[in-house]
């Protein structure tokens, strides 16, 4: 199957769960518009599995380039409070910011699961586990926009929502969906010194929790990782 689809795809799907997805549990539909179905005490805000469907079989992940999306009033809203022109994010600053995560995305997620056994492919096939990611709803609390003698004060770094979709490698069949909000590191009580460097450093932490939880399902279903 060729996933160079699966990008228009996946943004259609976002624009339906932006509008219309809660996330509070008992809000959470027992079956998706797709016939995927709700799994209960996951580790994750919600795990869509198609009934039927193991992971058992796959010992490869072909991960997908990363998507991601800001919150649509996040820049409007952050240049709103912000009283020196020389601290407003910019158009160039939040594709530097989507870009930077979109790689922390693939270099963490690379980095656990081959270290996990899992032998990582460009292409899907037999026995290879697709996973398109995406981060949606993203906002920073204090972007590092470089201004000379600027320190940013915030007691997190912000919060995005890992989007992603497991496919079947041989037939491109969707088996699974991931939806789960997060808060990006600190302490809600403490305000510390926020910059490009803490920022990367909280969502790294955040993006390796994600790729754990997926290598543990992984050998949880009794997938066997490449030798």
């Amino acid at each position: 199957m060729q996933f160079k689809h699966l990008r228009n795809y996946v943004c259609s799907l976002l624009c339906l769960l932006l509008a219309s997805v809660t996330f509070a549990e008992d809000k959470l539909p027992e079956v998706t518009h797709d016939g995927l179905h709700l799994v209960k005490d996951s580790e994750l805000k919600a795990l869509y599995m198609k009934p039927g469907a193991s992971l058992a079989e796959y010992d490869k992940v072909a991960l997908l380039a990363c998507y991601v999306a800001f919150n649509k009033n996040w820049q409007r809203e952050y240049n709103d409070e912000q009283i020196d022109l020389m601290s407003r994010v910019t158009d160039q600053d939040m594709q530097a910011i989507r870009t930077r995560i979109a790689g922390e995305f693939n270099t963490e997620f690379t980095e656990v699961l081959t270290k996990a056994g899992y032998q990582m492919v460009d292409k899907g096939a037999s026995g290879v586990l697709v996973v398109q990611p995406a981060i949606i709803n993203l906002e920073i609390t204090a972007p590092d926009t470089m201004t000379p003698g600027e320190a940013n004060f915030a007691a997190n770094a912000g919060q995005m929502t890992l989007y992603m979709q497991l496919y079947d490698g041989k037939t491109g069949d969707l088996i699974a969906r991931v939806i789960d909000p997060e808060s990006v590191g600190g302490n809600f009580d403490v305000m510390q010194v926020r910059n490009s460097v803490t920022n990367t450093a909280d969502e790294d932490r955040t993006i390796k929790r994600w790729a754990t939880i997926l290598s543990e399902h992984l050998s949880k279903a009794g997938a066997t990782p490449t030798s």
